[in-house]
Formats: structure tokens, sequence, C-alpha cells
């Protein structure tokens, strides 16, 4: 190892992957919605961004809903590379802020899913009003995609801080 590389665990490497497998299955079927659909995949993009750092993070939720939507439905795959590849950083980066990235710590990670959520939710209307042409598509679909939003951070939350994920992830 140089001093310009940093070795990412194999433990970390297998929970991205296994994480990136759910969010493209969760990312590849949705419940279908005025507007388009509801995907469930933001429960898992927000608790990876928990456990893991930035960069696995990014791959988990920018990646692995990139992929969902490229073998499903590829036209707004690049808006769910950028917005939740960005969304699974900035919530990654605000739970480990100040634990010296070892363990997230409760007020940074209800923070960083708060934002989380409005960066999905901003990144997904102005994507899809640019994608459709048309700003009353994104519209028809906003309260859905706060719905979904606020599920991924609260869903992500509860699992992490009070159904022990937190601690089994620890314990790897």
């Amino acid at each position: 190892m140089t001093a310009r590389t940093q070795e990412i665990p194999v433990r970390t490497i297998t929970a991205a992957a296994m994480l990136t497998a759910l969010n493209i299955i969760l990312s590849s079927f949705g419940i279908p919605v005025p507007g388009g659909h509801f995907y469930l995949n933001d429960v898992v993009i927000c608790t990876a961004a928990l456990l893991l750092g930035p960069l696995p993070a990014f791959v988990v939720g920018g990646i692995g809903a990139f992929l969902g939507d490229m073998f499903f439905y590829p036209t707004p795959m690049f808006v769910s590379l950028v917005t939740h590849g960005l969304q699974a950083v900035v919530i990654s980066i605000m739970a480990h802020r100040g634990s010296a990235g070892k363990e997230p710590e409760y007020r940074g990670s209800v923070a960083g899913v708060t934002v989380g959520a409005v960066i999905m939710v901003v990144g997904y209307s102005l994507g899809r009003a640019f994608i459709y042409s048309t700003p009353a598509y994104a519209i028809m679909k906003l309260p859905f995609q706060i719905l979904q939003a606020a599920i991924g951070a609260v869903a992500s939350i509860v699992l992490v801080f009070h159904a022990g994920l937190k601690r089994f992830a620890e314990s790897l």
C-alpha cells in the first residue's frame, strides 16, 4: 500500500456489492402511481450511506440505481446515477462527520438523511422535467417522490440505530 492509496476492506466491498444488488432489485420493481412508479430503493441507499464511507455509498446508491434503470427502464438512468450518487455521498459524509469515519453518529445521520431526501426530491424533479420536457409531469410525481424520500430516510434510521443493524455492521 502506498501513501496515496487506501485499501478497502473485503468486508466493505462485500457489503457494498450485496447492497448494490439489493438496490438494483428494488429500483427495478416499482408500485405504479400517477406519473410513474414508487420505489423502495431509497431505504437501501440511505442505509448503505449510513453504514459505509462515501465511495462505497456512491457505488451502492448511484451505480446501483443506474444499473437498475439501465436493465429495466433506461430513460432516467443518468438522473438516477447523479441524484442517488450525490444523495448517498452527502448522507455518508454527514453521518460520519466527527466520528473519525468509524461509525455513524445519530444526529449527523438524521441530518444527513434529511438533506439526502431533499437532494433526491429536487434531483428527480429537475431530472424528470428535463427528460420529459414538462414541469407538469415532474409536479404530478412530486408527492410520491417526497413520500419515497421520507420512507427511505425514516426506515434507514430505524434499521441502523433501532433495529441493531449498526451493531451488526460493527461486529463484522
